[in-house]
């Protein structure tokens, strides 16, 4: 099969994903900063608590979400849990990296494929890079909070 890199507007879909999230869950909107593509061998900028989602169908490649604890506790605040857990902290950094995903399912179609978000503490996994092409950090704050997603994504080339 043949797949193609992203291009700058399958990163704004991204981009407006995170915007939309956090205007809808916290009623406080993010500030995405422009995108840029990561020039290290590993393609996660990892932070406190990380969600990687691995995508596959006509897609291969992973979307990874982290973020530093302070964001997720503001974040598990505005959703009504009081509890600030370790686990409570890996289960909004996975469900964050999900939502964002689902919201460029819906741009992308039915042929991305969404695995079981994997959340981790720092460094705490192993991502298989699957996408060969670059990937690209899309940094944002929230508060006084920077956050990344970053897409490593490639896309099946349609004839």
């Amino acid at each position: 099969m043949n797949y193609r890199a992203l291009n700058p507007e399958d990163i704004q879909v991204f981009s407006e994903a995170i915007s939309t999230f956090f205007e809808r869950m916290t009623q406080k909107p993010a500030r995405v900063r422009t995108a840029y593509m990561l020039d290290q061998p590993e393609t996660i900028l990892w932070n406190d608590f990380n969600g990687v989602i691995q995508v596959s169908g006509g897609f291969r490649g992973a979307v990874s979400f982290s973020a530093p604890q302070g964001l997720l506790t503001e974040v598990l605040a505005a959703m009504g849990e009081t509890e600030q857990s370790e686990e409570n902290f890996l289960d909004v950094a996975g469900e964050i990296a999900n939502i964002l995903s689902g919201r460029a399912r819906r741009h992308f179609g039915e042929a991305l494929d969404i695995a079981t978000p994997l959340s981790c503490v720092r460094q705490g996994a192993v991502i298989a890079q699957l996408a060969e092409g670059p990937a690209y950090a899309i940094p944002h704050t929230w508060g006084p909070h920077e956050a990344h997603l970053v897409v490593h994504l490639d896309l099946i080339q349609r004839r």
